[in-house]
């Protein structure tokens, strides 16, 4: 017989195994891998409106998800081995939001796993879906328009500095394939306008300030900078240049003029992250990428910076005034 000590003795360690076994037998929480080409200081700024997206899904981050965050800073060649561990460690959704070049990494690593994309491109053209309505495939998302309002942003750009003849165009060739189309867009913008384009390249902080400095050499009388993450995450570097060198500038995003820049007319790119965070908790709770249809930001923002504006001895039009979201006492 089995005396009353031992019993009360394997009794509790009985008890004390209950919750280890409770813990071992709960599922892990699912796991978000979050790529983008943005520096990580746009975690700030963008990292909250994708938790606000998961939370209206449903999901918060560290209770029942988990968000890995990885903030590529324009180095988009460290997409494909970032993504295959990713893949290899069996993630429930990949978000590449705001880069045409990480999610076009993923998409050609996976054809299953669930990717949620935020590009400025035609997602049907760059293979990414094969509809709108029905993207078929792993991958949906939201498509924010850059190329389709190059040409409006060179026109009203025209039109805060009228006197203007010759643009520079600058471009990172690590992104071409939003590049490419938006090239022919603007050209045939430039010629219907009478204006004269000087393409320029720049992949890094160094080549950002060789083309002002060349444009220093051989001025053009304004610059058009093209959508691009690496871009972005270098506004205040192009700000300062843009000053020192007393260049009217037109760029992508609303951030650019918020940190001093002339102007800006683009999509509302935190509208996008949003959205590609309620995209991934509805794939979370079952939903596959196939059946949520692409989504088409159809709301522009025209932002000017008066500030700069007096830098630059500019008088802003009263009708672009007005027409303006927002301007920038």
């Amino acid at each position: 017989m089995m005396k009353r000590r031992e019993f009360i003795t394997l009794l509790s360690g009985a008890a004390a195994a209950w919750p280890l076994a409770a813990r071992a037998q709960q599922p892990a929480m699912p796991v978000i891998g979050f790529v983008t080409g943005r520096s990580p200081d746009d975690a700030t700024r963008y990292g909250p409106p994708f938790r606000q997206g998961l939370g209206e899904s449903g999901f918060m981050d560290g209770q029942n998800v988990t968000v890995e965050y990885h903030w590529l800073d324009g180095h988009y060649e460290r997409a494909p081995p970032l993504i295959a561990d990713l893949i290899s460690r069996r993630v429930a959704v990949i978000v590449t939001a705001g880069s045409t070049p990480v999610s076009l990494a993923a998409k050609a690593a996976t054809a299953t796993t669930p990717i949620v994309f935020g590009v400025g491109d035609d997602p049907v053209q760059l293979g990414l879906v094969t509809g709108f309505a029905r993207p078929q495939g792993n991958a949906t998302g939201v498509q924010l328009p850059f190329v389709a309002v190059t040409a409006k942003r060179l026109g009203l750009l025209h039109d805060m500095v009228p006197r203007a003849a010759r643009i520079a165009v600058l471009v990172n060739p690590g992104n071409p394939q939003l590049s490419e189309q938006a090239l022919r867009d603007i050209s045939e913008a430039a010629r219907a306008l009478g204006l004269q384009i000087q393409l320029m390249k720049a992949a890094t902080s160094r080549e950002i300030e060789d083309a002002f400095e060349a444009l220093a050499r051989d001025p053009a009388d304004a610059l058009f900078v093209f959508p691009d993450a690496f871009f972005a995450s270098r506004r205040v570097q192009f700000v300062i240049l843009a000053t020192r060198y007393a260049i009217p500038a037109a760029y992508p995003d609303r951030e650019f003029a918020e940190v001093g820049g002339l102007m800006s007319y683009g999509s509302d790119v935190a509208a996008m992250f949003r959205q590609t965070g309620v995209y991934a908790g509805r794939i979370l709770k079952g939903a596959k990428p196939a059946e949520l249809p692409v989504i088409q930001s159809s709301k522009f923002e025209l932002v000017i910076n008066l500030v700069a504006a007096r830098a630059l001895r500019l008088t802003v039009p009263g009708d672009l005034l007005s027409s303006a979201d927002e301007v920038i006492e």
